[in-house]
């Protein structure tokens, strides 16, 4: 059974040439959305995913804009809103040390390193030069976690696990 990875979820359309709006969700936007890449589009009521290629990645406001080489005009993607766009397992590349793709940090546990539970992270943010990992405890309420050196001292994928060093203020 082939696993999928979410990417992006294309919100409408932009101009008359093709190009779709996309919303990504996505740990690598460049290389995942550089041009000659494959991408696989799921719509709700189709049964099997239509296999896309990139042609060309730009961004504009906070979207990523894409188009398709089998797609030239509005009219031809116009149909695609609100579909998912996704890579499979096996496109999934090496990362380097301490890197992480979303979907193995989501579900983790955090715990401080004297051993206090913080909760689970369910959300990562991607706001600039660092991730935010949003963690909610039990009571439901969200902390934002940094993802930097100084805050983030172990990860461990295996075992779902996360070990911080709060600095003042992080958790009140």
């Amino acid at each position: 059974m082939k696993r999928w990875f979410n990417v992006g979820k294309i919100v409408n359309t932009h101009g008359i040439k093709g190009e779709v709006r996309v919303i990504s969700k996505t740990d690598f936007p460049k290389e995942r959305y550089q041009p000659g890449n494959t991408l696989y589009l799921f719509k709700q009521k189709e049964s099997k995913p239509l296999q896309l290629t990139v042609k060309s990645h730009r961004i504009h406001k906070s979207f990523d804009l894409l188009t398709f080489e089998e797609y030239n005009n509005v009219n031809e993607v116009e149909p695609m809103k609100g579909g998912t766009l996704k890579v499979s397992e096996d496109q999934l590349m090496e990362l380097g040390e301490g890197e992480f793709y979303f979907h193995e940090i989501i579900g983790c546990l955090v715990f401080t390193t004297l051993g206090e539970e913080i909760g689970k992270v369910t959300e990562i943010l991607t706001p600039g030069a660092n991730d935010v990992w949003v963690v909610k405890d039990g009571d439901g309420n969200d902390y934002l976690i940094p993802y930097i050196e100084q805050v983030v001292k172990k990860v461990d994928t295996n075992e779902k696990l996360i070990l911080i060093e709060p600095m003042e203020g992080l958790l009140s």
